[in-house]
């Protein structure tokens, strides 16, 4: 466009910009948008915290979850963040809502989550990212699977000369860091490890639900 929009308005340099609610960069970093997102949700924490003077693990949770957890995964398989200080900053916000809710035992923050039957927010994000992917292999979403995925297939039947694709995808190479943990690429590995009979699900809800299990299950061995 020669720096110009229609109508000769000049077209402003910038470094970031919101589209749908999410802010990105140009690295493509999702640092911006998880510092928006930990202010927006820390925000309306404190507003509840002046609300209620007393939060039994009941209320105070459920009110967490309508209105606190939302503004840290809205859209959050655009900027699943990746380093270290921009996942503690999210975590950060769930911590503060757990060492405000009253009557709690746990020392630790995972005894707290166990406490109050919540996970972290790194492995809600995890979770998303299969549930996601079943969605897309599954044709529950409309979108083209070829543009995010390509399935593992066996060798041609010799006698029905019909390959036979798994939902298992096959691995993407990356040259930078922002590629390795876009959505299509990190969510490889995990959905592969999962068990067939999982992957295979047959509704929505029967692939949450077996797959809850199944962490649970690998929890409890290890």
């Amino acid at each position: 466009m020669g720096g110009f929009a229609p109508g000769g308005t000049v077209l402003e340099s910038t470094k970031e910009e919101k589209d749908v609610g999410v802010i990105i960069s140009d690295t493509l970093k999702p640092s911006s948008q998880c510092a928006a997102a930990a202010r927006k949700a820390n925000q309306v924490l404190g507003q509840m915290s002046r609300s209620f003077h007393y939060r039994d693990r009941f209320t105070w949770i459920r009110l967490y979850k309508v209105y606190v957890r939302p503004h840290l995964e809205y859209a959050v398989q655009a900027w699943s963040p990746w380093a270290q200080e921009d996942i503690n900053l999210l975590e950060n916000v769930q911590r503060r809502a757990l060492r405000m809710t009253s009557g709690l035992s746990g020392e630790t923050y995972e005894d707290r989550l166990i406490e109050v039957g919540l996970i972290s927010l790194e492995a809600r994000r995890l979770r998303g990212d299969l549930i996601q992917t079943w969605k897309i292999l599954h044709g529950y979403d409309n979108v083209t699977e070829s543009l995010w995925f390509s399935r593992t297939c066996n060798t041609a039947n010799r006698l029905t000369r019909q390959s036979n694709c798994t939902f298992n995808l096959n691995v993407k190479h990356f040259n930078s860091n922002v590629r390795k943990n876009s959505f299509s690429v990190r969510v490889i590995n995990p959905w592969n490890s999962l068990p067939d009979y999982i992957k295979e699900s047959k509704s929505l809800n029967i692939f949450k639900n077996s797959y809850d299990e199944h962490v649970k299950n690998v929890e409890n061995i290890l």
